[in-house]
């Protein structure tokens, strides 16, 4: 598995624990393993670990050889104009190694982890499993739409690839604070005054993790491509569910996404410079602009867990971890975070 000390990789690998499989990992740094994975109740002895970086062709070659099954998690997931390279470099070139030396090693299965954005803008009203990979006009949603087309291109000559789909996601134990853990944070901060219209598709890590196992072991399914339990909801819905489940009054503006693109336009550059992070991305107006719900793909049975559970338990967990105030958590301070699983 490649990706298994970031957000999604941790929970993932938790989740393949749970179903009885031994995990490799390839991870750059072993100290992030046990900073990761311990939050989650993996006793990182029980790990077998490879130091390496995925765009390192002996890396991961070591890594993959004699697996049954390659998990390819690792990705950079960031708005911010400043990490273009970055993201290039592990996104695309990353999967471009990972998944040739999976199909080479022999495993029997090599999963790449992509998103719902590689499939943005949408074609129409909604997307599908067998949408065609968007041209997204955004440095992070190209790379995934980049990386989409690596992982087709070995499905269609006929390499033993599947291909999972996870949107936006929120959930506690997030090892580096991520950009959607992040995003609420700022809302409950009071960063956040202005939102764009639109909407979003947005799901919990541990319902995709659960997603994962399932792919790892063979039990969701015959499909090549699977969506990440999601919800799609508009951004006021999304302000509407943080103050059902804080108790509070949040106040917000809406304005048409596309016209906030050339104030999100103007905030990159200005990112490019400023050595603070500027909460208003371009990216993420984009995203709401473009998006559009999943239809199908969801033959793996894992429902999405409502969406007020879901922030419920990201916001406690930020409280308990002091990266909010109890006057900013409001009553989801109170909320047990024991919410593994």
């Amino acid at each position: 598995m490649t990706g298994g000390t970031g957000f999604v990789g941790a929970h993932s690998v938790a989740a393949v624990l749970r179903a009885g499989c031994r995990v490799r990992l390839l991870v750059r740094d072993p100290a992030a393993v046990e900073r990761s994975l311990v939050p989650l109740g993996v006793d990182p002895a029980g790990l077998e670990l490879v130091v390496g970086d995925v765009t390192d062709e002996g890396a991961v070659a070591e890594a993959v050889e004699g697996a049954e099954v390659v998990l390819h998690a690792a990705s950079v997931y960031s708005f911010d104009s400043r990490r273009r390279s970055e993201l290039r470099r592990t996104n695309v070139r990353g999967t471009e190694l990972v998944l040739a030396a999976g199909r080479a090693s022999g495993a029997r299965r090599v999963i790449h982890v992509s998103s719902v954005g590689a499939l943005f803008p949408a074609a129409g009203p909604a997307i599908r499993t067998d949408s065609p990979v968007g041209r997204p006009r955004e440095a992070y949603l190209a790379t995934k739409a980049a990386a989409e087309q690596v992982a087709r291109r070995h499905q269609q000559e006929g390499a033993p690839v599947v291909i999972s789909y996870p949107p936006a996601l929120l959930g506690p134990d997030d090892p580096y604070l991520g950009d959607q853990n992040t995003r609420l944070r700022n809302e409950l901060r009071g960063l956040m005054p202005l939102w764009p219209g639109g909407g979003l598709p947005l799901g919990d890590v541990r319902d995709t993790a659960a997603l994962h196992a399932a792919l790892v072991t063979g039990t969701a399914g015959p499909a090549t491509r699977h969506f990440g339990p999601q919800h799609f909801l508009t951004t006021r819905r999304y302000v509407e569910t943080v103050r059902e489940v804080t108790g509070r009054q949040l106040p917000a503006m809406y304005l048409p996404a596309r016209a906030m693109l050339p104030f999100g336009l103007l905030t990159g550059v200005v990112q490019q410079v400023w050595p603070w992070h500027i909460p208003a991305e371009y990216g993420a107006v984009y995203t709401c602009a473009v998006a559009a719900p999943a239809e199908g793909g969801d033959e793996h049975g894992i429902a999405a867990r409502p969406l007020a559970e879901t922030m419920a338990d990201t916001i406690a967990w930020l409280h308990a971890r002091g990266r909010l105030s109890r006057a900013q958590a409001g009553r989801a301070a109170d909320r047990p975070t024991a919410v593994r699983g």
